[in-house]
């Protein structure tokens, strides 16, 4: 076995956003939750993790970067991750290059790991959740391990909870599970992103600074302090899981969006039960909230569901691409870039809906009249910093271009 070799693979990974919230854990080492939650998976297109993982026999020590920047791994999540998989690495031989790790050399070789988001990093996007699913996933691959994707997401949720909802796309339950020992809490697909493909997501990043309160101490305080948690985790998820598996099944908009408003309401008032409370949402979270009940109750059915993260960032799903158009025109009405700023800057992902709306450029936007729905014409340019269109997404996938690996092939170093 020649010294030189880097052996690589690289991943990419969606991120998620929940529908019903996981929010407070029963054991924090494992991260088992008190309830089950549902995600759709956002299409990787728009926003993900993109992750390389090499080994060599000149590597020194495990390394990683992110974003470009070293980081530590010395974290008990990094820690869990590469322990629980190593364990299950197999033997892996590339014939061409005359490489062959057997199992046992995994213990022994060290790895580097670089990490690129194309969203900011811990800003309520969940970039934390792809990105350790991104990892466990790559190294999966490398190391040629058996387990499947729901077998993954168990390992994926150890390094962060909703990480084992970004290992499939479309509508994904995490199941609480009951053993003590975690293995029966893990990430199961309820349909994929064909399922329903009337769906259109538009979320207004209303701020990419990260939190004041990060969802680990949040989670933690909210467990320790708030009754409503208890109440939510025993009385009302269970039977809103339920609820919500049969509005997605029966690609039921109404209820899901009944659901998914309720739910992230009720997330939002477990924060403000907590002590001291926790304010993830701001004014212009608030604002949107308003926009979008007034519009849903004049249209006599809901148009648009909304939840929020931990994090003021605004999720926002369209029943179809017309009431998508409709609330892209409503959105730039009351929060239109910032005179410097065009649009083609400001709105992200999918921008073939601005055509729909009718939108060529920024004096279309000026011309866009009040919504007939909301009393006040007031407008709050530069509250909403961008805003991403996109929809629900498929699962993770490896790269097979070495072009869009993040490590050189020769050193195993950033490129």
């Amino acid at each position: 076995m020649g010294e030189k070799w880097v052996l690589m693979k690289t991943a990419q990974m969606p991120t998620n956003i929940a529908v019903i919230k996981y929010w407070g854990k029963r054991d924090e080492t494992l991260i088992l939750p008190v309830n089950d939650s549902i995600s759709v998976t956002l299409d990787p297109a728009h926003l993900c993790t993109t992750t390389t993982v090499a080994v060599s026999p000149a590597f020194q020590q495990d390394r990683m970067w992110l974003n470009g920047k070293e980081i530590s791994l010395s974290g008990g999540r990094y820690q869990n991750c590469l322990r629980e998989i190593r364990k299950r690495a197999r033997e892996v031989e590339d014939k061409e290059r005359g490489i062959k790790i057997e199992k046992k050399d995994w213990e022994k070789l060290h790895l580097h790991i670089a990490s690129y988001n194309n969203f900011p990093t811990a800003a309520g996007l969940a970039s934390s959740a792809a990105g350790f699913a991104c990892l466990v996933f790559a190294l999966a691959k490398l190391m040629n391990v058996s387990e499947d994707e729901s077998q993954l997401s168990a390992i994926a949720r150890q390094g962060s909870g909703s990480a084992c909802r970004s290992l499939f796309g479309g509508f994904v339950k995490w199941i609480m599970g009951k053993e003590d020992d975690g293995s029966d809490s893990l990430a199961v697909q309820l349909v994929d992103e064909k399922h329903w493909e009337d769906l259109f997501i538009i979320i207004a990043v209303v701020s990419s600074r990260q939190k004041e309160t990060s969802s680990t101490s949040g989670m933690r305080e909210s467990v320790e302090t708030s009754s409503l948690l208890q109440h939510r985790a025993k009385e009302v998820v269970p039977k809103r899981t339920i609820q919500m598996e049969e509005a997605i099944q029966n690609r039921d908009f109404a209820s899901f969006a009944k659901l998914a408003c309720a739910d992230s309401n009720q997330f939002h008032a477990v924060c403000l039960d907590t002590l001291p409370p926790i304010f993830y949402m701001n004014d212009t979270s608030h604002r949107i909230i308003s926009y979008v009940e007034k519009w849903n109750r004049s249209e006599g059915t809901p148009q648009v569901a909304y939840t929020f993260d931990a994090g003021p960032n605004a999720v926002l799903i369209a029943r179809d691409r017309k009431a998508a158009a409709q609330l892209i025109q409503r959105l730039l009405f009351y929060f239109p870039p910032k005179s410097d700023t065009d649009l083609d800057s400001y709105l992200l992902g999918d921008k073939t809906i601005l055509k729909d709306a009718g939108l060529e450029g920024l004096k279309d936007v000026e011309a866009l009249s009040p919504p007939p729905e909301n009393g006040s014409a007031q407008k709050y340019p530069g509250d909403v910093s961008y805003f991403i269109c996109t929809r629900p997404g498929k699962g993770p996938v490896l790269l097979s271009n070495d072009k869009l690996a993040l490590l050189d092939p020769e050193t195993g170093l950033p490129k």
